[in-house]
């Protein structure tokens, strides 16, 4: 029998490669799944093709909110993938979530609340034991060991 395996957390997909220059600069070269990489430049390189599930919680999916969830749910991808220690890396990325929302015109107040947002709500984002598991369809095939049985990545 056919089958498709997917992830069913993603709303967006990026159509250009987009790179930013960030205040983190890791020892070495990263890279996770092929879509993302930073480098000891702190130059965050976030590939065409790369799925992002928009701005997260109550609010709304706003042009002022794009780029900067882009950029923090990358990071945080990062972190989850154990690539970068979130005890260290994580309250920078919500800064610079904030700093990206009022740079492309977002309200100091609404930037303000999302920054809060990310402090009091994000950490399980950013962790590595919150990864979304691959869903199959129209049903998981018998020759398809669980996620649970290896050590698959998913985002």
């Amino acid at each position: 029998m056919e089958f498709i395996a997917f992830k069913d957390r993603y709303k967006y997909q990026l159509t250009e490669t987009y790179s930013l220059k960030i205040g983190i600069h890791p020892d070495t070269n990263i890279e996770v799944d092929g879509y993302l990489s930073l480098d000891p430049n702190g130059l965050l390189t976030i590939k065409r093709g790369y799925a992002w599930d928009g701005p997260s919680g109550p609010t709304f999916d706003t042009p002022n909110f794009m780029r900067g969830s882009l950029v923090h749910d990358a990071l945080y991808q990062i972190m989850r993938e154990k690539k970068l220690d979130r005890e260290i890396h994580r309250a920078g990325a919500d800064e610079l979530l904030r700093k990206i929302c009022l740079e492309d015109g977002m309200s100091w107040l609404r930037a303000s609340w999302v920054h809060l947002g990310v402090r009091l709500f994000g950490e399980p984002a950013s962790d590595p034991a919150h990864k979304h598991p691959t869903i199959y369809a129209p049903r998981k095939p018998s020759d398809v060991v669980s996620p649970s049985e290896t050590e698959i990545q998913t985002n």
